[in-house]
């Protein structure tokens, strides 16, 4: 095991622990390279390695070092600039003098605030006059006094920059608790800073120690092989170090294909395999291909405002030829020549030509109809946009697949067949149960069947498009079609309940999802 361990290990690991056998186990890491002629940088990456492997151990020390700024410096070499302005106070009032803020130099003005918040002197009409206790300070430190009382420093930061600039002090560790309001004020006036040092000692770990009684040989290791290597035949006598394929390892982690967009792409997979053309469309449309040319009246609680989302720019767009306008307006009125009755009342234009965020992607059947004779089979996915309440299940943006079969003879057990064969290839069970769409008839619910919940769950709508549809668009034949929220349909696939996590970027989540084809 311990010659596995040599082995493996670096040569400037070896180095560095070779350096500790000869220090007594313990060194730093400038000891380590002066002995064994490596760079620092050299050093520390052998001896994290060395300690990932439990062979020495790294004891960090973190201090704070103190030292004065420039501006401190300048103040140690001249005058302590609250010396300075007292002594100057203090002077011209001995001679019934006050002293004008512009008669002190421009290197000692910034003390001026620290001069009168201490007490010393007080600021009237741009001119200096000393307190009682400026006045008390003066005669300590430059009065007619005895030398016992007189004063050696203006106060405890005079005197702390004074032993500073004397290498009495040098860390936060060792000053004396008189300086500690000294050290803040020092610092906030730029007068001191402080920086932190860290520093380091490598001690070797009684692993580490079996390693050096077991002993090994320092020699140069080949990290690659050249051609004239190759060609001599010379890399047969060549040092190789052995490596860890057990050794840790940064967690990577790869781009990869959202989960909403490999659901989408594989729902697409699907219809293309199953022989359907995909369309596309805008979601800009207007009411007249939203609601109007599907049979929805235009007094439909859908198309209120709280269900749609309305355009104010551009409000109003462009409808299709006169004479489809004319049908669909004539089927909404009286049922047009469909053998319907129609909704029975005033269908209006403008109304049709409002400008609307899709709120279904059926929208691009219809056109495709107009644009496309039969035989067909064609789908569309989709950005659809409702007015919900943002919750765990609902948003006001999602996305729709849409599909449509077009031929003479097509029936509703012909649609039922397709959904069937879509479902299974996504890997679900299906049932189906009569439901109501305003414009299909027959029409059905798709339900797929969750064994971990042993339950039913509402998957998506079918059904045969009304001839209310069809006939203003002058489709003759049946026209099965059908559509589901794809939304829903990941989050079964992913395991997850709120919906909002499709579009969150969580990427502790979405980095913990599996790599897969969709």
């Amino acid at each position: 095991m311990l010659q596995k361990i040599i082995n493996e290990m670096h040569l400037y690991e070896k180095n560095v622990l070779k350096a500790l056998e000869v220090s007594g186990g313990k060194a730093t890491p400038d000891e380590v390279a002066d002995s064994q002629d490596l760079n620092i940088k050299q050093v520390m990456s052998a001896a994290g390695a060395l300690e990932s492997k439990g062979i020495i151990i790294i004891q960090k020390e973190a201090e704070e070092i103190i030292k004065l700024t420039e501006i401190g410096n300048n103040y140690v070499k001249k005058y302590f600039p609250d010396r300075w302005i007292t002594q100057k106070v203090y002077e011209n009032y001995t001679k019934n003098s006050t002293t004008p803020v512009n008669d002190i130099p421009p290197e000692y003005k910034p003390a001026i605030g620290s001069v009168r918040k201490k007490g010393f002197i007080n600021i009237k009409n741009g001119k200096l006059e000393p307190t009682d206790k400026g006045i008390n300070k003066g005669k300590l430190l430059y009065g007619k006094v005895g030398k016992k009382d007189r004063e050696e420093f203006f106060d405890e930061e005079e005197e702390f920059i004074k032993r500073l600039s004397e290498k009495k002090i040098l860390s936060t560790s060792n000053i004396p608790k008189k300086f500690k309001k000294a050290v803040n004020n020092l610092k906030h006036r730029k007068i001191i800073k402080i920086t932190k040092k860290t520093s380091y000692k490598f001690k070797i770990t009684s692993k580490g120690q079996q390693i050096l009684d077991h002993g090994f040989k320092i020699r140069e290791e080949a990290t690659q092989v050249t051609h004239q290597q190759l060609k001599t035949g010379t890399w047969r006598k060549l040092h190789y170090r052995a490596y860890d394929i057990y050794a840790e390892h940064p967690e990577i982690f790869p781009g990869k294909m959202h989960p909403l967009q490999r659901s989408i792409q594989k729902i697409r997979r699907i219809f293309l395999n199953m022989g359907f053309t995909e369309s596309k469309g805008t979601i800009l449309e207007s009411a007249f291909w939203n609601f109007d040319c599907l049979f929805q009246p235009q007094d439909h609680a859908a198309r209120e405002m709280q269900d749609t989302f309305y355009v104010k720019s551009p409000a109003k767009t462009d409808l299709p030829t006169d004479e489809l306008v004319k049908k669909v307006g004539q089927t909404h009125i009286s049922g047009g020549n469909t053998g319907s009755e129609g909704w029975g009342y005033q269908w209006d234009v403008d109304i049709a030509r409002q400008s609307v965020l899709r709120t279904h992607t059926t929208c691009v059947s219809a056109r495709f109809l107009v644009e496309n004779k039969p035989p067909l089979k064609m789908f569309s996915v989709g950005r659809v946009f409702r007015r919900e309440t943002i919750t765990y299940k609902h948003l006001p943006e999602f996305h729709q697949v849409e599909g449509i079969i077009a031929a003479e003879g097509i029936n509703f057990r012909n649609l039922l067949g397709i959904l069937k064969e879509f479902y299974h290839q996504l890997g679900f069970e299906v049932r189906f149960r009569p439901a109501y769409f305003p414009y299909t008839y027959l029409s059905t619910e798709c339900e797929i069947y969750l064994p971990e919940k042993k339950s039913w769950i509402e998957l998506g709508g079918a059904g045969m498009f009304r001839p209310e549809v069809l006939g203003p668009l002058g489709v003759k034949t049946p026209v099965a079609a059908f559509g589901l929220g794809i939304e829903r349909l990941a989050m079964i696939q992913l395991g997850i309940k709120d919906i909002r996590m499709l579009y969150q970027s969580n990427l502790g989540w979405l980095r913990k999802l599996p790599i897969k084809k969709p």
